[in-house]
C-alpha cells in the first residue's frame, strides 16, 4: 500500500535528519480514469529509495528519472501523461486517464514545511502548503484549501491532514480481521475491551490494544472529525458506555454490530439516556454494507467498505 500523506512527510523528516537528498512528486490534477487522486505524493531519495505513489505504477519510472535530474540541477518540473501522448503506452496511462505531476527537489521545499508538518501530525492538526510551479518552490500557506489547483493552473494547495483513526470497541473475532484490514488501508487502529482475555496484544499485532472500559480508555482522548468508531461486543454494558461518549463527539463514522432488532433496542436505551433520535441516527446499524456477509472476515470487509465510503464522502 502507498504511504499516506502524513507518512510521506514523516519520512521526509527522517531523510532530512539522515542527510539525504530527495525530491517530492505531487499529483496536481487528473482526468478520466487515472489511478491516483490529486494530492497523491511520491518521495524519491537520492539512493533510489521511493515511498508513496503517483499512479498505479505506469508512470513512476519517468517521474523518478525527472526527480533524479532535479536533485542535481534544482528547479521544478511539470509532467503530464495520458493516452493521447505519443509515449502513453510506454510510460503513460493505458487505463485511459490523464495525470499531471509536479516534481520538486529538496532545494525547492521550504525547510519549515518538514518541521511544521511533523509537529502538526503529532498534534493531529491540519497543515497547509502551496506548490508553485512557476516559482519552483513549495512553501507553507495560511489558506485552508485541500488538494486544490488554482484556476491559472500554477498553484496547487496541498493539505496534510491527521491520519484517520478507528477505535474498535470489542476485541472479538471480527475485530481480528477488521483491525489489520483498516490498518492496511491507512487507519490508525485502537482496539478497546475491558476483558483481558480478549484484549491481548498477541491477538492484535501491529495495532494498539487497551484492556480498559471505554469510559477510561477514551477519557483523555480528543475525538476529532477524523475519528471513527465501531462497536462489536453485543454487550450493552460495554457498547453503550462507549456510545454515550461517542455520540457527543464530531466523529465521522459510528457503527454498531447487531441485528435490526438489536439496534432498535439500542436506540430505545440511548433515548432513555437522554439522546435525541437525530443524534442516535448517526449510528450505522447494523454495521457494514449488506453484501450477504456470513463469516467474521466477510463482515469485517463490509464494515471496512462502509467506513472508507464515509471517510471519502467527508471530502478528505
Amino acid at each position: 500500500m502507498s504511504a499516506n500523506i502524513d507518512d510521506i512527510f514523516s519520512i521526509l523528516g527522517d531523510w532530512t535528519q539522515g542527510g539525504f537528498n530527495f525530491a517530492l512528486a505531487v499529483v496536481v490534477s487528473t482526468w478520466g480514469s487515472s489511478p491516483r487522486q490529486a494530492g497523491s505524493l511520491m518521495a524519491i531519495r537520492d539512493d533510489g529509495l521511493i515511498e508513496g505513489s503517483v499512479s498505479g505504477g505506469c508512470i513512476e519510472s519517468s517521474v523518478i528519472t525527472s526527480a533524479q535530474r532535479l536533485m542535481d540541477e534544482g528547479g521544478a518540473a511539470e509532467l503530464e501523461f495520458g493516452v493521447a501522448d505519443e509515449t502513453a503506452w510506454q510510460v503513460g496511462l493505458s487505463c485511459g486517464g490523464k495525470i499531471r505531476v509536479w516534481v520538486f527537489p529538496k532545494s525547492s521545499i521550504d525547510p519549515a514545511i518538514i518541521t511544521s508538518t511533523s509537529a502538526a501530525i503529532q498534534n493531529r492538526q491540519h497543515f497547509h502548503m502551496t506548490c508553485l510551479i512557476n516559482d519552483q518552490r513549495i512553501e507553507p500557506s495560511a489558506k485552508a484549501l485541500i488538494n486544490t489547483l488554482d484556476d491559472d493552473g500554477q498553484c496547487f494547495h496541498l493539505a496534510v491532514l491527521p491520519k484517520p483513526r478507528l477505535f474498535i470497541i470489542g476485541a472479538v473475532h471480527i475485530s481480528q480481521h477488521l483491525a489489520p484490514m483498516a490498518n492496511a488501508v491507512g487507519f490508525d487502529v485502537t482496539v478497546i475491551d475491558p476483558r483481558e482475555t480478549f484484549a491481548h496484544e498477541d491477538r492484535f499485532p501491529d495495532v494498539t490494544v487497551l484492556s480498559d472500559w471505554p469510559q477510561d480508555a477514551l477519557k483523555d482522548v480528543p475525538i476529532d472529525p477524523d475519528t471513527a468508531f465501531v462497536t462489536l461486543t453485543h454487550d450493552p454494558k460495554i457498547d453503550d458506555t462507549a456510545l454515550k461518549i461517542i455520540l457527543k463527539s464530531p466523529s465521522f463514522y459510528i457503527a454498531c454490530l447487531g441485528s435490526r432488532k438489536t439496534h432498535d433496542a439500542r436506540r430505545l436505551r440511548l433515548k432513555d439516556h437522554g439522546f435525541d433520535y437525530e443524534s442516535i441516527d448517526r449510528i450505522q446499524g447494523p454495521a457494514g454494507y449488506d453484501i450477504g456477509a456470513k463469516t467474521p472476515a466477510e463482515i469485517a470487509v463490509s464494515v471496512l467498505a462502509e467506513l472508507i465510503a464515509a471517510y471519502r464522502k467527508s471530502d478528505r
